[in-house]
Formats: C-alpha cells, sequence, structure tokens
C-alpha cells in the first residue's frame, strides 16, 4: 500500500517548487519511512532544479534532510521507529571504496544519488496519481512531509540535539568539514584558505578553527559573510572585489604561500588564483562544482613544487561515524552551525530558494 504525502515537486528544468500531493512506496528491505522535521536547501538542489544536471523531473529533491523514523524495512538493522536521523547520501556498500571506508567515491555514485531517480533495481519510490515521479535523490527526496530512505542514508543521532540545528550536516557542512579534516589535515603553522564564505566555506573554517592551523584565511566579496568569518574562527580576511589575492596570501604568510586552500565556488578563475597561491608542497581541495565539462587552464611548471590539486565529494566522509561526531560538536557548541541557518516553513521554499540566490541566507533549513 503506499504511504501519502506532500512535497515540492519541480515539474521541468527552471520550473518553481510545486506543493502537491503524492504517494510513497511501501519501504523495501533496507528503506524507511521518515516524517520529515527539517532539511536544508543546497546548492546541488537549485542545480538540478534548473535543468543543469539530466535528473528525471517532474521530481523531488532535497537532499539534507533530519526527521523522526516512523517504520522501517524487515532488514533494517541500524534504526528503528523513533529515532531520530540525519539523511546524506547513499552507497552501494559492496563496492571497493565503499568497503575502504569511502562511500563518497561508490562506483554507483552518480546514479544512485545525482542523476538516476530510482532506487538501484530500476523502481520508482514517487508518484502522483499513479504517474512515477523522479525521486530517490541522494536516496532520501527530502523536499517532503514524509521521505522513504535508503538504509545507508540514515543516521542515528542523539535526540537531545534539535534536528533544525543539524540538518545541514548531511551534504554542505559534512563537505566542508572534511575538506579539512579528511584531505587538509592541518599540522601546526599551517595556513589554510577558504575561498568562498558560503555555507560550505564557512564549515571549513569552523573545521580550521579546531585545528593546530595557525593562519585561517576566509577570502569572499561580501563584506557581512566576511565579518561571520572571523566570528566563526577566521585569523584573516580578505575581500576579494579591493585586493589581490595572491598579494594578500603573500602578506599574510610571509611570502610562502597557502598550505591548503578550499575552493568552495566553483569559479574556474579563482580556482587557478588558488592553485598559484599554494606554497610548495600546498593541496587545493576542490568542493566548488561548475557546470559539467567545464575545464581550468593550469601552469604545469607551476605544479613541480609537490603542488597538489584534489577533487572531493561529500568531504570524503564516512557518515555513520563523522555525522554524529559533527552532532556532538554543535550540541557542546564548538561548531556553531546555527550561526549560518535560517529557517522557513516549507510551504514558503519558493522564497528560500530567492533568499539564497540573493545571498540573503546562507543556509535555509526548511521545517516541517
Amino acid at each position: 500500500m503506499s504511504i501519502p504525502t506532500r512535497a515540492a515537486v519541480v515539474e521541468s528544468g527552471g520550473a518553481p517548487f510545486t506543493l502537491c500531493d503524492v504517494e510513497l512506496a511501501e519501504p523495501g528491505p533496507h528503506e524507511a519511512v521518515v516524517r520529515m522535521v527539517a532539511t536544508g536547501l543546497c546548492h546541488t538542489d537549485l542545480g538540478v532544479a534548473s535543468g543543469g544536471l539530466p535528473f528525471p523531473l517532474p521530481g523531488v529533491l532535497g537532499h539534507e534532510g533530519a526527521g523522526v523514523v516512523e517504520a522501517v524495512g524487515p532488514d533494517v538493522t541500524g534504526v528503528a521507529p523513533g529515532d531520530h536521523v540525519v539523511l546524506s547520501f547513499t552507497s552501494c556498500g559492496d563496492c571497493r571504496n565503499c568497503r575502504g571506508g569511502h562511500p563518497a567515491y561508490c562506483a554507483t555514485w552518480l546514479p544512485l544519488n545525482l542523476i538516476g531517480g530510482r532506487r538501484a533495481d530500476g523502481t520508482g519510490t514517487i508518484s502522483r496519481d499513479g504517474e512515477e515521479l523522479g525521486g530517490h535523490f541522494f536516496g532520501q527526496s527530502s523536499f517532503a512531509e514524509r521521505a522513504l530512505v535508503d538504509e545507508r542514508s540514515l543516521v542515528k543521532v542523539d535526540p537531545e540535539v534539535p534536528l533544525t540545528s543539524i540538518a545541514p550536516l548531511g551534504c554542505g557542512v559534512q563537505t566542508g568539514v572534511g575538506a579539512v579534516w579528511n584531505v587538509l589535515k592541518p599540522v601546526t603553522g599551517s595556513t589554510v584558505v577558504v575561498l568562498g564564505a558560503g555555507a560550505v566555506g564557512l564549515s571549513a573554517v569552523m573545521a580550521a578553527a579546531l585545528t593546530p592551523a595557525t593562519n585561517i584565511v576566509a577570502v569572499d566579496r561580501v563584506a557581512e559573510r566576511l565579518s561571520l568569518a572571523r566570528e566563526l574562527g577566521a585569523t584573516h580576511t580578505v575581500d576579494a572585489a579591493e585586493a589581490d589575492l595572491g598579494e594578500a596570501l603573500a602578506g599574510i604568510t610571509g611570502g610562502q604561500g597557502a598550505d591548503g586552500v578550499v575552493e568552495t565556488t566553483g569559479n574556474v578563475g579563482v580556482l587557478r588564483q588558488g592553485v598559484d597561491a599554494l606554497a610548495a608542497r600546498g593541496t587545493l581541495v576542490v568542493v566548488g562544482a561548475p557546470p559539467f565539462g567545464t575545464e581550468v587552464a593550469l601552469d604545469v611548471n607551476g605544479l613541480l613544487g609537490g603542488k597538489q590539486v584534489v577533487g572531493l565529494t561529500l568531504g570524503d566522509a564516512e557518515t555513520q561515524a563523522f555525522i554524529p561526531a559533527l552532532v556532538r560538536l554543535v550540541k557542546e557548541g564548538r561548531l556553531p552551525l546555527h550561526r549560518l541557518i535560517s529557517t522557513y516553513p516549507f510551504a514558503e521554499i519558493d522564497q528560500a530558494v530567492r533568499d539564497m540566490g540573493a545571498g540573503k541566507a546562507i543556509k535555509p533549513v526548511l521545517t516541517f
């Protein structure tokens, strides 16, 4: 028997979100039904809604969900009805990268999460008036009052922590934090530069502030976001609208350059500046995603000093350990995620989209 719920549907590329009644399929053996409490709005959602990725539309997006488990399939063992959960990406669990603790690089990551719109077996999870919709987005499609969630997307969390305060952990926050902790791994005296002070960039700043890094530099063009970056742990800020990035970083580092750079903007010109600003043996982590097929020109000889350019998906995090650790940091006040969040009732999803596009909201979170 199908499960009725209400969801925000994107009818076609570039269309607004429309609230309407839909039906969820019955949970399969490794799925759960989750009553949504909150879900973050991410630039990836907007990119797909615009038609920039080949996700099947009409469809239901949303991939930073948080809620309460209502029912589970017969083979689900990690959660039970009543458990509080944060929802993240899904993965096969069987490929080399999944078994090696790197599920964000699952061999079937793209179809399972971003472009498939269906379960791995090809069956749909959401329908409307008998017609199948694109669903199973990141194993969850959480822009709905209830979501049918893949077991590997479910992370059980501390029920004492308000779900609205931790919904963004499933994607944007773990991406920024993972870029610093899992890739750059700063040591004493390091200089970490974060290009872009949006939700991912500011998460990277907060993460860097919990490491031995000596210099933490936030770069953006919005003065208010640079001010917030300082409050969240940046030791220096650079207004890219007024200063040359290379000159500014040379001044901050005494000409040595940056040991680590997190590039969140998706702008290839900014990425190139970041690579040029690296110190010998420095690493730039590519997080921002421009349209598919985008290329960037690099000075090959400039890389021979041991520079590394590393692509990153979802912080290269193993979610079952990583997300509960972040929840504890939020609970203890050491990861002040609330400074990034603006809440909106679910019915005001289009207002949240507009505010995010206009830069008025760093991390919109929809509440149910």
